[in-house]
Protein backbone atom coordinates (compact mmCIF):
# COMPACT_ATOMS: atom_id res chain seq x y z
CA UNK A 1 0.00 0.00 0.00
CA UNK A 2 1.06 3.56 -0.64
CA UNK A 3 -0.27 6.86 0.60
CA UNK A 4 -2.28 9.25 -1.56
CA UNK A 5 -2.78 6.84 -4.45
CA UNK A 6 -6.45 6.27 -5.27
CA UNK A 7 -7.37 2.67 -4.50
CA UNK A 8 -8.83 2.21 -7.99
CA UNK A 9 -5.32 2.65 -9.46
CA UNK A 10 -3.98 -0.89 -9.71
CA UNK A 11 -0.25 -1.62 -9.39
CA UNK A 12 -0.14 -2.38 -13.12
CA UNK A 13 -1.80 0.95 -14.01
CA UNK A 14 0.51 2.85 -11.65
CA UNK A 15 3.52 1.25 -13.34
CA UNK A 16 2.24 2.20 -16.80
CA UNK A 17 1.51 5.80 -15.75
CA UNK A 18 5.05 6.05 -14.36
CA UNK A 19 6.59 4.61 -17.54
CA UNK A 20 4.80 7.06 -19.80
CA UNK A 21 6.66 10.16 -20.92
CA UNK A 22 5.69 13.59 -22.20
CA UNK A 23 3.50 13.26 -25.28
CA UNK A 24 2.58 9.61 -24.70
CA UNK A 25 -1.14 8.89 -24.96
CA UNK A 26 -3.44 6.77 -22.82
CA UNK A 27 -6.87 5.48 -23.80
CA UNK A 28 -9.59 4.78 -21.25
CA UNK A 29 -12.05 2.57 -23.10
CA UNK A 30 -15.64 1.77 -22.31
CA UNK A 31 -16.87 -1.80 -22.00
CA UNK A 32 -17.46 -2.07 -25.77
CA UNK A 33 -14.02 -0.76 -26.78
CA UNK A 34 -11.93 -3.41 -28.60
CA UNK A 35 -8.95 -2.97 -26.25
CA UNK A 36 -7.29 -6.37 -26.62
CA UNK A 37 -7.37 -6.35 -30.41
CA UNK A 38 -6.20 -2.73 -30.60
CA UNK A 39 -3.12 -2.57 -28.37
CA UNK A 40 -0.81 -5.12 -26.72
CA UNK A 41 -0.62 -3.13 -23.47
CA UNK A 42 -4.06 -3.39 -21.84
CA UNK A 43 -4.80 -2.74 -18.17
CA UNK A 44 -8.10 -4.32 -17.14
CA UNK A 45 -10.26 -2.48 -14.62
CA UNK A 46 -13.50 -4.38 -15.26
CA UNK A 47 -16.25 -3.53 -12.82
CA UNK A 48 -15.31 0.15 -12.75
CA UNK A 49 -16.70 3.01 -14.81
CA UNK A 50 -14.70 5.49 -16.83
CA UNK A 51 -15.57 8.56 -14.69
CA UNK A 52 -14.07 7.15 -11.48
CA UNK A 53 -10.99 5.87 -13.32
CA UNK A 54 -10.54 9.13 -15.26
CA UNK A 55 -10.77 11.16 -12.06
CA UNK A 56 -8.24 8.94 -10.29
CA UNK A 57 -5.81 9.06 -13.22
CA UNK A 58 -6.04 12.86 -13.36
CA UNK A 59 -4.99 13.02 -9.70
CA UNK A 60 -1.61 11.58 -10.79
CA UNK A 61 -1.31 12.30 -14.52
CA UNK A 62 -0.48 15.79 -15.84
CA UNK A 63 -2.14 16.72 -19.12
CA UNK A 64 0.10 18.18 -21.83
CA UNK A 65 -0.16 21.96 -21.60
CA UNK A 66 1.50 22.57 -24.97
CA UNK A 67 -1.05 20.94 -27.26
CA UNK A 68 -4.55 19.48 -27.42
CA UNK A 69 -4.59 16.99 -24.58
CA UNK A 70 -7.98 15.26 -24.33
CA UNK A 71 -10.07 13.56 -26.99
CA UNK A 72 -13.38 11.75 -27.28
CA UNK A 73 -14.59 9.33 -29.93
CA UNK A 74 -17.25 11.16 -31.89
CA UNK A 75 -20.62 9.59 -32.55
CA UNK A 76 -21.13 7.77 -35.81
CA UNK A 77 -23.02 10.12 -38.16
CA UNK A 78 -26.74 9.49 -37.85
CA UNK A 79 -26.49 7.80 -34.44
CA UNK A 80 -29.08 9.50 -32.22
CA UNK A 81 -27.76 8.07 -28.93
CA UNK A 82 -27.39 10.61 -26.13
CA UNK A 83 -23.97 11.11 -24.51
CA UNK A 84 -24.57 12.74 -21.10
CA UNK A 85 -21.35 11.18 -19.82
CA UNK A 86 -19.38 13.73 -21.89
CA UNK A 87 -20.55 16.54 -19.61
CA UNK A 88 -19.37 14.54 -16.61
CA UNK A 89 -15.98 14.04 -18.27
CA UNK A 90 -15.67 17.76 -18.93
CA UNK A 91 -16.43 18.58 -15.28
CA UNK A 92 -13.90 16.01 -14.05
CA UNK A 93 -11.22 17.22 -16.46
CA UNK A 94 -11.67 20.87 -15.47
CA UNK A 95 -11.46 19.92 -11.78
CA UNK A 96 -8.61 17.47 -12.32
CA UNK A 97 -6.10 19.48 -14.32
CA UNK A 98 -5.67 23.21 -15.03
CA UNK A 99 -4.07 22.31 -18.38
CA UNK A 100 -7.28 20.77 -19.73
CA UNK A 101 -8.07 22.57 -23.01
CA UNK A 102 -11.46 21.06 -23.75
CA UNK A 103 -12.22 17.86 -25.59
CA UNK A 104 -11.53 17.45 -29.29
CA UNK A 105 -13.43 14.80 -31.21
CA UNK A 106 -11.93 12.02 -33.29
CA UNK A 107 -13.86 9.96 -35.85
CA UNK A 108 -14.40 6.36 -34.71
CA UNK A 109 -11.87 4.58 -36.97
CA UNK A 110 -9.32 7.36 -36.58
CA UNK A 111 -9.74 6.96 -32.81
CA UNK A 112 -9.02 3.22 -33.16
CA UNK A 113 -5.91 4.00 -35.21
CA UNK A 114 -4.70 6.44 -32.59
CA UNK A 115 -5.42 3.90 -29.84
CA UNK A 116 -3.17 1.41 -31.67
CA UNK A 117 -0.33 3.92 -31.32
CA UNK A 118 -1.16 4.84 -27.72
CA UNK A 119 1.09 3.75 -24.89
CA UNK A 120 -1.67 1.69 -23.28
CA UNK A 121 -5.41 1.15 -23.03
CA UNK A 122 -7.33 0.94 -19.77
CA UNK A 123 -10.26 -1.44 -20.34
CA UNK A 124 -13.26 -0.70 -18.12
CA UNK A 125 -16.75 -2.00 -17.51
CA UNK A 126 -18.33 1.33 -18.49
CA UNK A 127 -21.77 0.77 -20.06
CA UNK A 128 -22.31 4.27 -21.49
CA UNK A 129 -21.92 4.44 -25.26
CA UNK A 130 -19.20 6.62 -26.82
CA UNK A 131 -17.51 6.77 -23.42
CA UNK A 132 -13.94 6.43 -24.69
CA UNK A 133 -11.30 9.01 -23.76
CA UNK A 134 -7.76 9.54 -25.04
CA UNK A 135 -5.43 11.77 -23.00
CA UNK A 136 -1.93 13.06 -23.73
CA UNK A 137 0.61 13.14 -20.90
CA UNK A 138 2.40 16.34 -20.01
CA UNK A 139 5.27 17.10 -17.68
CA UNK A 140 5.36 17.38 -13.91
CA UNK A 141 6.64 20.79 -12.91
Amino acid sequence: MLKNIPSIISPELLKVLMEMGHGDELVIGDGNFPAASTNERVIRLDGHGVPEIFSAILSLFPLDKYTDNAFLMEKVPGDAVETPIWKEYEKLAKEGDPNFKGFKFIERYAFYDRARKSYAIVATGETALYANILIKKGVVL
